[in-house]
């Protein structure tokens, strides 16, 4: 699938973030390039820790600032720089424009109000219905993420309901103005793998229903290579490869996400052998004084002296195909 002919919904160019602390200044994302076009599902995948939610959450300015800042790049929503956008122009993209699915329902769902009273505030902010228009079509979009008896569940209250069904309240929360672009971060975090392709299939069936784009955000392999069209590699707060999921995972060129694809368990490895996964050596560098030219560097067993002399550039490979790194 290619998608190269449209203009990119989101187009996040030379994007830096910056957390100021005691210690100093954290760099968390540094010139990040992301474009996402219609009906796209694009995955933004790396360790914990990456700049990953960081860069998703800045798209619709909902880190605290400060500490956080938006310290330089652009932020293009249908061609419109959401940077320098002020809190009541913002709050007309979020949910009716752009929506968004966290991490973790149970802290993002609030307690003491009812499922259906917090769907139909979305509703009533972004669309000005009345209150029973509202809660109807919470109803409506309580259904259409496949719980049942919605008409008694909307009624019902967080606690009520388990962790794949909180997922799909949030689901239906973020659905529920029909907005053309969805961030879902980490949305199968702390859930059992059946619920886990049960909440991917509902995203997937969501998004052909309603032509919408997705910015998947996961470091799970397993889920990237079943769900994305393009896959977009973040180490320490840039992007370090960009490709086609069957691309990437067929030539992985980056050290880095050669490492994430071996360390995935497989069942077609010879099980007698009792092979143990690969694991990449060392930790994410410290942001504050981050390392010299390739930030893997320090952990890279393909480094040379020029990777520490410089940083390299993300560069186009072969078409659609990107890497920063000093051996291409």
């Amino acid at each position: 699938m290619t998608f190269s002919s449209e203009p990119p919904l989101l187009d996040i160019r030379g994007l830096k973030i910056h957390f100021q602390t005691d210690a100093g200044v954290v760099q968390a994302v540094d010139g990040v390039d992301i474009n996402v076009r219609r009906g796209e599902t694009v995955a933004l995948v790396g360790e914990s820790g990456c700049g990953k939610s960081v860069t998703a959450l800045s798209v619709l300015k909902l880190l605290q600032m400060p500490p956080a800042k938006i310290a330089g790049g652009e932020i293009l929503w249908r061609g419109r720089d959401l940077v320098p956008l002020k809190p009541k122009e913002m709050r007309d993209v979020r949910s009716r424009e752009i929506g968004i699915i966290f991490q973790e329902p149970m802290t993002s769902l609030n307690p003491v109000y009812t499922v259906g009273q917090q769907i139909a505030e979305v509703v009533r902010q972004h669309q000005k219905l009345s209150r029973k228009d509202a809660l109807d079509r919470a109803t409506e979009m309580l259904r259409l993420v496949g719980i049942p008896t919605s008409e008694r569940r909307v009624h019902d209250y967080p606690h009520q309901f388990s962790g794949g069904m909180r997922q799909r309240v949030m689901i239906a929360m973020a659905l529920s103005c029909e907005p053309q672009l969805i961030i879902a971060d980490e949305p199968t975090t702390a859930l059992d793998v059946t619920i886990q392709a049960q909440i991917m299939d509902l995203l997937s069936e969501m998004q052909q229903r309603l032509d919408m784009a997705i910015m998947l955000i996961t470091h799970d392999m397993g889920v990237v290579a079943s769900s994305t069209q393009r896959v977009v590699v973040m180490y320490a707060g840039r992007v370090v490869e960009e490709a086609e999921v069957g691309a990437l995972f067929e030539r992985p060129l980056h050290p880095y996400t050669q490492g994430l694809i071996r360390s995935i368990p497989r069942i077609d490895r010879n099980l007698e052998r009792q092979a143990k996964l690969e694991t990449i050596t060392g930790s994410v560098p410290n942001l504050l004084v981050p390392p010299p030219g390739c930030r893997f560097a320090p952990r890279c067993k393909a480094a040379r002296p020029e990777c520490t002399q410089a940083i390299p550039p993300l560069r186009e490979i072969t078409p659609g195909h990107k890497v920063a790194c000093v051996q291409y």
